[in-house]
């Protein structure tokens, strides 16, 4: 393990201190580059425009006659914290979208290997699902 040492800008972490930000907290974000409060906004305006996102609009054109049709969907997801998250939200979302046929799969990574692979495909097209959404 490499332990790095970076400087703190006082005048950074004063700022973030009298925004009533943890003086711990402030010296933190202030060695990694925050300066102001409004670098620490995680609100959804800060999020990219999913029109930028190539092949959105396709990708959602197929999630939405899917659902219409009533097709069965699969999410293959990784087993860490963003893949379990990533199908937890898409669980949700889809079935708050109307889906009613949705099953997920989280490969084991010593058996599986990592990221999509022909065997899982495989699996999600035996287990009789239409859609396969990874994550």
């Amino acid at each position: 393990m490499k332990i790095s040492n970076r400087d703190v800008p006082p005048r950074a972490a004063w700022v973030l201190e009298q925004a009533g930000v943890h003086p711990l907290l402030a010296r933190l974000y202030a060695s990694r580059g925050v300066s102001a409060m409004d670098d620490l906004d995680d609100g959804l305006h800060r999020l990219l425009p999913p029109a930028g996102l190539k092949g959105a609009a396709d990708a959602a054109v197929l999630l939405a006659d899917a659902i219409a049709a009533d097709k069965r969907m699969c999410i293959v997801a990784d087993y860490d914290c963003d893949g379990a998250t990533a199908c937890a939200v898409g669980l949700r979302g889809l079935q708050l979208l109307g889906a009613q046929q949705l099953g997920y799969i989280v490969p084991d990574r010593v058996l599986d290997g990592y990221g999509l692979t022909g065997p899982i495909a495989q699996r999600v097209k035996d287990s009789g699902a239409d859609v396969l959404i990874t994550v």
